[in-house]
C-alpha cells in the first residue's frame, strides 16, 4: 500500500478559540472583585452577628458587585458597538451615522472624533464623485459625436445619445450586443486615428479614435467617431475649384489663338482662286473649328463660374413651382411638365432653379444643333431613314420626322 505525505505529517496544534470580548470583560471584572469579596466574607463571618444579618450583608455585597460589573461592561462595550455600527454604515456607503461621546482629551472620545471626521470626509468625496459622474454623463450625452465603450469581449457597455441616433436604436436595445452585431467591428480592428467607411444611414466616412480605461478593474475600449465626410467633400470641392481655374486659364491661352487664326483664314478665303466646292469645304471646316473653340470656351467659362459659386443656403423648397417656372422660361422648344406628387427638399432654391434652366437650355440647344447637322450634312441618309450615331452604331428614325 502506498501512503500519502500527509500521513507522515504531524497534526498541527489547533489554536484555542478565543473568548468573545464581552465575556473577557466580565471575567476580568469578576477577577477584580473576587479578592475583595473573599476578604469581606471572612471579615463578616468572624463577626458575632446573627446568621441572617451576615447572609443579608453578603447578598447585598454580591448585588452591588454585580451592578458594578454590569455598568463597567456597558461603559466599555456599548461605545465600541456604536463605533462598529458607524464603520459598518460607512462600508455600506451610508454616511448619515455619527458616533456619540466624541469629545477631546478622552481616548474613546478621540476615537469617536476620528471616526466622525472620516465619515465627513467620505461623505464629501462621495458627493464630489456623484457630481463629477453626473457632469461626465451630461457631457457624454450632450456631445454631438458618437461614443461607444466595449468590454474585452467586444460587448457594448456604454453609448451616448449621438451613438443612439446613428444606430437608430435606444440604448437598452444596444447594450449587451457585440460590435459585430452593431456593425462596429471595423472600429475595433482598424488603426487608431484612421478613416473608416461605415454604413449606417449613409455611406459616410468616420474618423476613429480609440482609448482604454478601466472600470472596476476590467479594461474597456472607448471608441470615438467623427464624421469627416463633409470636411473631405469640402476639401475635394476646393481642390476641384483650383484645378478648374488652372485648366481654364491654360485652355483659354490655347483656344484664343485657334479661334483667331480660324477667323483670319476664313476671312482670307474670299481672295483666293480656289474652286467653289473647295472654298465651301474650307469655309465649313474653319467655321466648325471656330465654333467648337467658342463652344469649348463657353464651357470652360461656365465651369469657372461654378467654381466661384457661393456656398448654398439650404432651406425647404418645393420642386413643383421651380419646375413650372423653368418650363415657362424656355421658348425655343416646347417643355412639357409631367405632374407628380408634391416633393419638398432641403436645397438652395436659387441654385436649383439655375441648374434646371441650364439643363433645359442645353437640351434645347442640342436639339437645334442636331436638327441642323442632320438636315444639312446627312440629308441623304436622313431621307433614307438612318444615320450613324456618335458611337458608330446606326439609329433608325421614323418616316414621320421629315426634314424641313
Amino acid at each position: 500500500m502506498g501512503f500519502s505525505p500527509r500521513d507522515s505529517e504531524t497534526p498541527k496544534r489547533k489554536k484555542l478559540r478565543r473568548a468573545p470580548f464581552e465575556r473577557r470583560i466580565i471575567r476580568s471584572s469578576l477577577w477584580l472583585a473576587v479578592p475583595g469579596l473573599v476578604v469581606s466574607v471572612i471579615l463578616i463571618w468572624l463577626q458575632d452577628w446573627a446568621l441572617e444579618s451576615k447572609l443579608a450583608l453578603l447578598l447585598a455585597q454580591l448585588l452591588i458587585c454585580g451592578l458594578i460589573v454590569a455598568a463597567l461592561h456597558d461603559q466599555i462595550v456599548r461605545p465600541l458597538q456604536t463605533l462598529a455600527n458607524v464603520v459598518g454604515a460607512l462600508r455600506e456607503e451610508d454616511y448619515s451615522f455619527r458616533a456619540r461621546m466624541a469629545v477631546p482629551d478622552d481616548a474613546l472620545g478621540e476615537l469617536s472624533l476620528e471616526v466622525n471626521m472620516l465619515a465627513d470626509l467620505l461623505a464629501e468625496h462621495r458627493t464630489g464623485a456623484i457630481e463629477a459622474a453626473a457632469l461626465l454623463q451630461r457631457v457624454v450625452e450632450e456631445v454631438d459625436i458618437p461614443l461607444f465603450a466595449f468590454d474585452p469581449n467586444e460587448v457594448l457597455r456604454l453609448v451616448n445619445s449621438a451613438g443612439e441616433r446613428i444606430l437608430q436604436q435606444a440604448s437598452p436595445r444596444l447594450l449587451g450586443r457585440t460590435a459585430a452585431e452593431l456593425g462596429l467591428r471595423a472600429c475595433l480592428s482598424a488603426e487608431n486615428a484612421s478613416v473608416v467607411p461605415l454604413r449606417f444611414t449613409s455611406h459616410a466616412r468616420w474618423f476613429v479614435r480609440r482609448s482604454s480605461f478601466r472600470q472596476r478593474g476590467v479594461p474597456h475600449t472607448l471608441v470615438v467617431l467623427s464624421d469627416v465626410s463633409r470636411a473631405l467633400r469640402e476639401e475635394e470641392r476646393r481642390a476641384w475649384q483650383r484645378l478648374i481655374r488652372v485648366m481654364g486659364h491654360e485652355l483659354n491661352n490655347s483656344l484664343a489663338p485657334i479661334k483667331s487664326i480660324a477667323g483670319s483664314l476664313n476671312a482670307r478665303l474670299s481672295g483666293t482662286t480656289l474652286a467653289p466646292e473647295e472654298r465651301q469645304d474650307f469655309e465649313r471646316g474653319l467655321g466648325i473649328i471656330e465654333a467648337r473653340a467658342a463652344s469649348l470656351n463657353r464651357f470652360l467659362q461656365a465651369y469657372r463660374q461654378w467654381a466661384l459659386m457661393p456656398a448654398p443656403i439650404l432651406k425647404k423648397s418645393t420642386l413643383s413651382p421651380l419646375v413650372t417656372r423653368v418650363a415657362v422660361l424656355e421658348t425655343r422648344i416646347e417643355v412639357k411638365v409631367i405632374p407628380g406628387p408634391e416633393v419638398t427638399v432641403m436645397a438652395d432654391p436659387d441654385q436649383l432653379e439655375q441648374m434646371l434652366i441650364n439643363l433645359v437650355r442645353n437640351a434645347a440647344s442640342e436639339q437645334r444643333v442636331c436638327s441642323l447637322l442632320h438636315n444639312k450634312t446627312f440629308g441623304q441618309r436622313y431621307r433614307s431613314g438612318s444615320f450613324p450615331s456618335d458611337r458608330g452604331s446606326t439609329r433608325r428614325l421614323s418616316r414621320t420626322h421629315k426634314p424641313s
